[in-house]
């Protein structure tokens, strides 16, 4: 055994469990206790115990401390509501603190003292109201963009989610390509990040090579040239370029010269 080894021996304390620890009169330490006698007090406990130190016979008095009543603000997305909570005055309460409310998780994110100012920890006797944001569910604001066409959605999902730039994805049903992700310091277009840090996430309709059907005359001229729609050499025009009178044989005919 080398040196360093025999310091730690000589350094390691003997661990020991006391069997109902309270701090003894006598003793004036925490010591173990022999309980002679309980008897329900209110909400509380009286202990009759005997020291097995110094066999001192002594009373404790065991109360659950008061609760105070502290209304919480959680917000979930765009929608906030109001929840009563009843908490021990003495409990600290700090920011960042989780908690269950129904079904749901919260993160405290503000305390307002009852002095009216804010504090990132206090007692909760001292506390006038606090809000939360549920953490456990997240939202991830998206634009999906099929053709020309695009729109704006929410998605809701666990916060442990993660989302890669280029992968393919299902929503309802269909298939999308993550086409970039703005995390709010620029976008990313390969890189993988935690759905909590996605300002948006935009999603692209990927081509099917199987099915395709273009929904304006400019997707279909793009897809005639990409040869997504097969060899067609009588292509059928699209019904809003016939309604305009532009016809296949409408060609520019040649002025003769003078």
């Amino acid at each position: 055994m080398d040196e360093a080894e025999e310091m730690d021996d000589f350094f390691e304390e003997e661990e020991v469990f006391l069997e109902n620890a309270v701090h003894c009169p006598v003793c004036d330490e925490l010591t173990g206790h022999e309980i002679l006698k309980e008897k329900a007090k209110g909400k509380g406990m009286d202990y009759l115990l005997k020291c097995i130190d110094c066999s001192k016979v002594h009373t404790v008095h065991l109360r659950p401390p008061p609760v105070v009543d502290i209304p919480f603000i959680l917000t979930e997305g765009p929608s906030s509501s109001t929840s009563r909570l009843e908490i021990d005055a003495d409990e600290m309460i700090e920011l960042e603190d989780v908690f269950k409310d129904g079904d749901k998780l919260w993160k405290i994110n503000q305390i307002e003292l009852k002095n009216g100012k804010k504090a990132k920890r206090a007692e909760a006797s001292l506390i006038a109201r606090a809000s939360a944001l549920r953490c456990d569910m997240v939202r991830v604001k998206i634009t999906m963009t099929r053709g020309e066409d695009s729109e704006a959605d929410v998605l809701i999902v666990p916060e442990e989610t993660k989302y890669t730039a280029s992968k393919l994805i299902e929503l309802d049903g269909h298939t999308w390509r993550i086409r970039a992700i703005h995390t709010g310091r620029g976008r990313t277009m390969r890189g993988t990040v935690d759905a909590p840090d996605i300002k948006r996430m935009y999603l692209h309709e990927p081509p099917n090579p199987e099915y395709f059907e273009p929904r304006t005359p400019r997707e279909r001229r793009q897809a005639w040239k990409e040869g997504r729609l097969g060899f067609n050499p009588n292509p059928v025009l699209p019904k809003e370029i016939i309604k305009k009178g532009v016809q296949p044989n409408n060609k520019r005919k040649k002025q003769p010269r003078r």
